[in-house]
């Protein structure tokens, strides 16, 4: 441990408030869906329900599938057989991209092609090295592209930051976060696919290290050890994060061991914990060391809008990426994501 003091870097004035802009206030513009998924299902449900934007159209492998996916999701929006037929349409301002892992750079790029923005799921691709590729064809086209880590723009995160940039529990020391998910070994789901970069890393270990990333940047140590499941796919993987400030994080994901999702951030004056899922819409309870304890009650509805409303205020301001999640965060944490796997072994085809 060095004498450096203890600190939090990615807090700025902008967390005072603590706050996300309301939901209703977000401009009204057609998204594509490219990949007809449950993922893409609850995001294409949630922007009808509590958004003034709008599904304009949904692209799949066959027209028969997007059309089912928009009659049960998003009535009124076009049904595309093609992903390129998703991003020509002119009624689409921004591409949603919710294929499997592997898939999303061909989707995105194809998009950019097409000269539409994109919000893509995360990870935003397998590895650092084709979300780099990913990022410079965004920006040399001039067009909006953000990873979907949707944790970043909820209530109760925006709430999390307020505090700790008050100095509400002091300075932060310590980040303890896990996502552990018990499921019947499968070779074939995708989890557990190599093929289509299965294993929890990439699908729920990047949660609890984008939160020990939003609050304290990039680790100076990163200590990982894990197991893999017949596949070659990390099934159980523990993660130890250190900074030369002396703060640390205790981090873990697995398929194989379910667990509450929870995260606790531990401070000088006190500490605040997400007792379970804090990763979606959850309730946060503040335990300051000298007063009593509080909670922040989230709203109840969907809660990938949150970033859906963040893609249509920058893309009508006329941005191209997020301040709040930005093109380095991203590549920052596909590094973390990179060194992990490579510590517990876990190789995808193709990278031999």
């Amino acid at each position: 441990m060095t004498d450096a003091p203890f600190f939090a870097p990615r807090l700025t004035a902008a967390d005072q408030a603590g706050t996300v802009p309301d939901l209703t206030t977000a401009p009204p513009i057609g998204w594509g869906i490219l990949g007809a998924g449950k993922i893409a299902a609850s995001f294409a449900r949630g922007i009808g329900e509590r958004t003034p934007m709008h599904v304009a159209a949904v692209g799949s492998r066959t027209e028969d599938k997007a059309a089912a996916f928009a009659s049960e999701n998003a009535p009124g929006a076009t049904a595309h057989g093609s992903y390129e037929a998703l991003c020509e349409d002119p009624n689409v301002d921004v591409v949603y991209v919710a294929t499997p892992h592997p898939f999303h750079l061909d989707g995105a790029l194809m998009a950019i092609a097409a000269g539409k923005h994109l919000l893509v799921e995360k990870p935003l691709t397998p590895r650092r090295s084709d979300s780099e590729r990913l990022i410079n064809a965004a920006r040399d086209a001039g067009v909006f592209l953000m990873e979907a880590v949707w944790t970043r723009f909820l209530p109760h995160i925006a709430a999390m930051r307020g505090v700790i940039a008050r100095g509400e529990i002091g300075q932060v020391t310590s980040i303890e976060a896990d996502f552990n998910y018990s499921r019947p070994f499968n070779p074939e789901h995708r989890m557990w696919n190599m093929d289509l970069a299965g294993g929890a890393l990439l699908d729920l270990g990047i949660y609890p290290i984008q939160l020990a990333h939003d609050l304290l940047g990039v680790p100076d140590e990163f200590l990982v050890r894990g197991t893999k499941a017949p596949t070659g796919a990390d099934d159980h993987v523990a993660m130890l994060a250190r900074w030369d400030s002396g703060q640390d994080a205790l981090l873990h994901t697995s398929l194989r061991a379910a667990g509450p999702v929870a995260a606790r951030i531990t401070g000088t004056e006190g500490r605040i914990e997400i007792p379970e899922q804090f990763h979606g819409p959850s309730n946060m309870i503040v335990y300051p060391n000298n007063a009593d304890p509080w909670t922040f009650y989230t709203p109840q509805g969907e809660g990938k809008v949150y970033e859906a409303a963040e893609v249509a205020r920058l893309i009508a301001a006329g941005a191209t990426e997020s301040p709040r999640h930005t093109w380095q965060d991203t590549l920052e944490i596909a590094a973390l994501l990179d060194d992990a796997r490579a510590q517990v072994g876990v190789v995808y085809p193709g990278e031999e």
